[in-house]
């Protein structure tokens, strides 16, 4: 955050910050040295063409007239006094500065190039009184728009009190930091409390007992507080910030009627006015609303930009990891390349050693391209993610401000900072420009007479002479989760005929024959064919306690190569799972990794289960970590779409069981039947179990089946389901066996 805080033209922190037209900041004191002052008969010229030509005799006889003009100038702009002189400056011309040459442009500290002072015209200094007024005008050193000076000079121009109050408070944090114990081994060391004058050391209470007590030579030495920061208030710096005598925030008045308050926003011009504008100013016909309404308002469009940028950021957190991971890749492919081809380049002896040192550096620079491309683009990521963090950070400083005014007064620009801020984010901004793999073969089948024309051979380019070989499964990386299978796989190396995609082949889980079941996608929670080059599958929605076989197999335009061998597959016996938050309402607060749920309405509220059944046989529990009031919490299965800001099983996509403290009702399509004596309190445990290959759910309590089974006939796909309010706190417990009294009834899970 601290870009934002710093002037353009002297790269410092602001001093007495003002608001210029076109919205951007400057110090005062650096807006004093930027502008310029020009006679009202050259207004017309531009500004860089009041400096050409030489400078006529009268102007070089008498320098020293120009020069003391502008010296006394500037003592009446240190004062602090002068009158407007303070404000408009009067420029002195190449000759009377002293420099020989006149540069175009100047840079900043702040690396922002700032327009130069356009020097007076010859023998402006030597003109008569009645000669005409001048008009002065200021560049801004950003965007280089100017802004023309009325009588007041820079008086006319806002103060930015919000942002001098968020650099007051910067300092201040900055001089807190900066005051630690020089002695201390702790990390990070504690507070000065003392400064020793003779010593020039700070020390905190504890490190100044044990090593610079009163008494022997430390004796006649003396402690003092420690110093504050020269940057912060009362420590030698220009402090202050706007603070009244009874230590707190003046109210703000208006610059044209010094004694009312601002009280209304004009929209036409964009400004806090107060009362007596309205009455006899230039505001009178303009429209104007309440000072805090708009505060509001520009508030709020201030945090809905401020939240796209925060998304952005976040996928551009996520992208660098991605890019990271990319470097791994590259230099393992690379590495692989280079073995593959060591090892064809050796077998051919001493016809292929010239040949094998190009060959090899032409790999290298294959991988070096790669990586400095992803190097490029992560250190262009991370600067884009600096300045948006940077600029997150400024904003949210802003809004906890309570200056309506001094809010509104850079509302505007802020906004369309942070939008365009936002739009920096492109599509594909976020994707990589190179892939990690090398699209390089080496051809060995060549005659010894053709290896001095020996090269790589892009993939991409040949037309394919055979059907792709058998794809090799990546035993490592195949797994199963749940319900859930992954399987991944990769070509053959040395492989010189283009794959155009994949088929993959699955079974039903019971032995049946192959069919194609699914494409290959990173994320895919649906049966579908899909053409393409990526080697990574995640099967969704399986069968419990199953078994399934895969293969999978290479195509391109000449036609479908063999199978893979098979690998068998098996999925959980028993669910695994916990609360989904992307699915929860936004009310529901999940901790113990997702396991544990609260509410903060007192409202019925809805949450699921991150696994989904369609068959076989599951049980789970629920614990009440808390009860006040006699609550109604209820407990069941849903669809994935079911309502989530009423009670579970008023709507007709969840089957739930309601209960208080002494009894409990099942609940499906807003209808209540079979109430049972029984209830819940603190400590006690709930059970769902859910049988899909009879099609019924049943609920117990503490152990004891509640009821009757609750709904018989029900057939889908059915998700967890839980709603309660701020009352309540549940822990769910997974992966249970199922009760023995209905074990006998169970079938297998599949």
């Amino acid at each position: 955050m601290e870009e934002e805080l710093k002037c353009p033209v002297c790269g410092s922190l602001f001093r007495e910050p003002i608001i210029l037209p076109c919205s951007h900041n400057v110090c005062l004191p650096c807006a004093r040295t930027i502008a310029v002052q020009t006679p009202e008969s050259e207004q017309h010229l531009p500004p860089l063409l009041h400096s050409r030509g030489p400078a006529p005799p009268a102007a070089a006889a008498a320098p020293g007239a120009t020069a003391g003009s502008a010296a006394c100038l500037d003592s009446e702009c240190a004062a602090g006094g002068g009158g407007d002189h303070a404000d408009k400056l009067s420029l002195h011309s190449e000759t009377d500065s002293g420099y020989g040459s006149y540069t175009p442009s100047l840079k900043s500290p702040n690396g922002v190039r700032v327009l130069p002072l356009v020097p007076a015209p010859p023998g402006a200094a030597a003109a008569p009184r009645g000669a005409g007024p001048a008009s002065s005008s200021l560049t801004c050193p950003q965007c280089h728009r100017s802004a023309s000076l009325d009588q007041r000079g820079l008086r006319g121009f806002q103060r930015n009190r919000l942002l001098e109050a968020i650099v007051q408070r910067y300092q201040q944090g900055r001089a807190a930091a900066a005051a630690k114990c020089q002695l201390c081994d702790r990390s990070p060391p504690e507070p000065a409390a003392v400064l020793c004058e003779q010593c020039e050391v700070l020390y905190c209470a504890a490190c100044q007992l044990r090593c610079h007590p009163a008494r022997g030579p430390f004796a006649k030495h003396r402690l003092a507080p420690p110093p504050a920061h020269p940057d912060a208030p009362g420590g030698g710096g220009d402090g202050g910030g706007g603070k009244g005598a009874g230590g707190g925030r003046k109210l703000p008045t208006c610059a044209e009627h010094d004694l009312e308050n601002y009280s209304m926003y004009c929209v036409s011009c964009r400004s806090p006015v107060c009362y007596q504008c309205l009455e006899e100013g230039k505001h009178s016909k303009h429209d104007v609303k309440a000072l805090g309404a708009m505060w509001k308002q520009h508030k709020a469009q201030l945090s809905q930009a401020l939240n796209g940028v925060s998304d952005k950021a976040k996928e551009a957190k996520e992208f660098l990891v991605q890019l990271k991971n990319l470097l791994q890749q590259i230099q393992e492919n690379g590495l692989d390349y280079e073995a593959c081809l060591v090892a064809q380049c050796d077998a051919l002896v001493d016809a292929l050693t010239r040949q094998k040192a190009k060959l090899l550096t032409k790999v290298t620079k294959e991988r070096e391209h790669k990586l400095k491309v992803v190097w490029d683009q992560i250190n262009h990521c991370t600067l884009k993610l600096r300045q948006s963090t940077g600029l997150m950070e400024y904003c949210l400083e802003v809004i906890k401000e309570n200056d309506p005014s001094g809010f509104l007064q850079i509302s505007d620009a802020l906004i369309k900072r942070v939008q365009v801020s936002q739009e920096q984010w492109v599509k594909g901004a976020l994707e990589p420009k190179v892939s990690a793999e090398f699209d390089l073969t080496l051809d060995s089948e060549p005659l010894l007479q053709s290896i001095h024309q020996l090269d790589f051979i892009q993939m991409k380019c040949r037309v394919p002479v055979s059907v792709p070989p058998v794809p090799l499964l990546q035993l490592e990386k195949c797994c199963t989760r749940n319900n859930s299978v992954t399987l991944a796989w990769r070509m053959p190396p040395l492989s010189h005929n283009p794959v155009e995609g994949y088929i993959l082949e699955l079974d039903d889980g019971d032995g049946g024959q192959f069919r194609v079941r699914i494409s290959f996608s990173i994320y895919l929670c649906f049966f579908e064919v899909y053409v393409g080059k990526e080697t990574l599958c995640t099967i969704d929605g399986l069968h419990f306690n199953s078994t399934y076989n895969a293969r999978v197999k290479a195509f391109n335009s000449s036609g479908v190569g063999p199978y893979s061998k098979t690998v068998i597959l098996q999925t959980s016996d028993v669910a695994w799972f916990t609360f989904d938050p992307s699915s929860a309402h936004r009310d529901i607060v999940l901790s113990n990794d997702n396991q544990t749920a609260t509410c903060n309405s007192y409202d019925d509220r809805v949450v699921l289960g991150t696994a989904a059944f369609s068959k076989g046989v599951h049980y789970w529990e629920l614990h009440v970590d808390r009860y006040d009031n006699h609550p109604d919490p209820a407990f069941g299965i849903a669809r994935i779409n079911v309502v989530k800001d009423m009670m579970l099983g008023k709507d007709d996509k969840a089957w739930a069981m309601y209960v208080d403290n002494n009894r409990s009702w099942f609940m499906h399509c807003n209808s209540h039947t079979n109430r049972t004596e029984g209830g819940v309190s603190k400590g006690a445990t709930v059970g769902v179990l859910l049988d899909l290959n009879k099609h019924n759910l049943t609920f117990y309590i503490n152990g004891q089946q509640q009821g009757p089974p609750a709904f018989e006939n029900i057939e889908g796909v059915f998700m967890p389901a839980l709603s309660l309010n701020r009352n309540v706190q549940v822990t769910l417990h997974t992966g249970l066996e199922v009760p023995q009294s209905v074990k006998q009834s169970k079938l297998p899970n599949n």
